[in-house]
């Protein structure tokens, strides 16, 4: 007897679905991991991608990235980070207030990324946090704006693996590879510059 897989449900209405289950004395971070179950892991690499967007954050970001890319890569089933982290508690009208601003976005990408090509969830979980994990490497490399175009990446990453859309993670995993080598010539170049310098 053949099963038949649930139907997909898009991210923006997880989302939704959490503050109908939000107490209202307040939520903690590991409260959001475990509603979020499977997309947990999306939602943080896409949230830890928008940070790592700001000047500055990039050594943070990096170091923050490797915990749940390390994870995807021994098939976790939701990230786990230190205690301090996952009991940080703040206010259910905060998280209204980010679902508000984030589902509106989410629905008008929903209409062009959504399940295409779908693999094997826990083969394509650790395939996204193998590249991530290298991606995060890019994070530390002292270029002014280096940390843009892996953040960027890795949110193609996020969402394609959120909406199990392969068509739009093949696409991510090829800019993923462009990132890698061209930051590879790049620190290579620098490097000689600097060895030609002084010797």
């Amino acid at each position: 007897m053949t099963s038949v897989l649930p139907p997909h449900v898009p991210t923006s209405e997880v989302l939704r679905g959490l503050l109908a289950e939000a107490p209202a004395e307040g939520v903690t971070f590991g409260w959001l991991l475990d509603r979020l179950h499977k997309r947990s892991f999306g939602v943080v690499l896409l949230l830890l991608a928008l940070i790592g967007l700001t000047p500055g954050t990039s050594p943070v970001v990096g170091l923050l990235l490797t915990i749940p890319a390390l994870q995807m890569i021994l098939a976790r089933e939701t990230p786990a980070f230190p205690r301090t982290i996952m009991s940080r508690r703040f206010s259910t009208q905060r998280l209204v207030r980010m679902v508000d601003r984030t589902v509106p976005v989410l629905r008008r990408m929903e209409t062009v990324i959504r399940p295409r090509w779908k693999l094997p969830f826990e083969t394509t979980t650790r395939v996204v946090g193998l590249v991530v994990l290298v991606l995060a490497g890019v994070f530390f490399v002292p270029i002014p704006l280096s940390n843009v175009v892996p953040a960027v990446t890795i949110m193609l990453i996020a969402l394609a693996y959120l909406e199990e859309d392969g068509v739009l993670l093949a696409v991510s995993l090829a800019m993923a590879a462009a990132v890698l080598i061209a930051t590879a010539i790049t620190v290579w170049q620098s490097v000689e510059a600097v060895r030609s310098m002084f010797f």
